[in-house]
């Protein structure tokens, strides 16, 4: 049970329903906002804030006494955690801009390309962006990435070939290339 033993004289709680009732989400909606997270990040948050309530209820946890109070230190926590992963996104775009040549680009059409390529990585998904990256800019060969990240070369090679698909076709779209 999420709320206690029932559901306002709807009985217990019930799997498909909402964890959260309006004044709830509306208190998470708030909490992220006052956190700095941006408007259209806001739904994402509050999804996350239901996915620990409905993780903590199948796992068999005790519900919280406060579910209100409970849902805005998560929608707090998250605020925290979009924060760190904005800095940590900015230091490896200062640290790739410190591998950079330190004289200017070469041309017009070379800094057109690599502004269309760096707007091309930031709408990769993070995995695929975190391969291109070590395998085009850091120089790692496909064995390497794997056993760094975990996870099988095939698995490296398909998120390589996906991401530079992506690449050439906004490359194309973009009319750079």
């Amino acid at each position: 049970m999420l709320r206690g033993r029932t559901r306002r004289g709807r009985g217990p709680y019930v799997a498909d329903d909402d964890p959260l009732d309006a004044a709830q989400e509306r208190r998470v909606r708030a909490v992220l906002a006052l956190g700095g997270v941006p408007q259209a990040d806001l739904p994402d948050g509050v999804q996350q804030v239901r996915l620990r309530l409905l993780e903590r209820a199948a796992s068999g946890r005790e519900a919280p006494r406060d579910v209100s109070a409970w849902a805005a230190v998560v929608a707090s926590n998250l605020a925290m955690d979009w924060h760190r992963a904005k800095r940590r996104q900015e230091r490896v775009g200062e640290r790739l801009a410190a591998l950079r040549p330190a004289q200017a680009p070469s041309g017009e059409e070379t800094s057109v390309l690599s502004l269309a390529v760096a707007r091309g990585l930031d709408a990769l998904p993070d995995a695929q962006r975190q391969v291109v990256v070590l395998r085009f800019y850091a120089d790692l060969p496909v064995r390497s990435i794997a056993e760094q990240l975990g996870v099988p070369e095939g698995t490296v090679k398909s998120r390589l070939h996906t991401a530079v698909r992506a690449l050439r076709a906004r490359l194309h779209e973009d009319e750079v290339v």
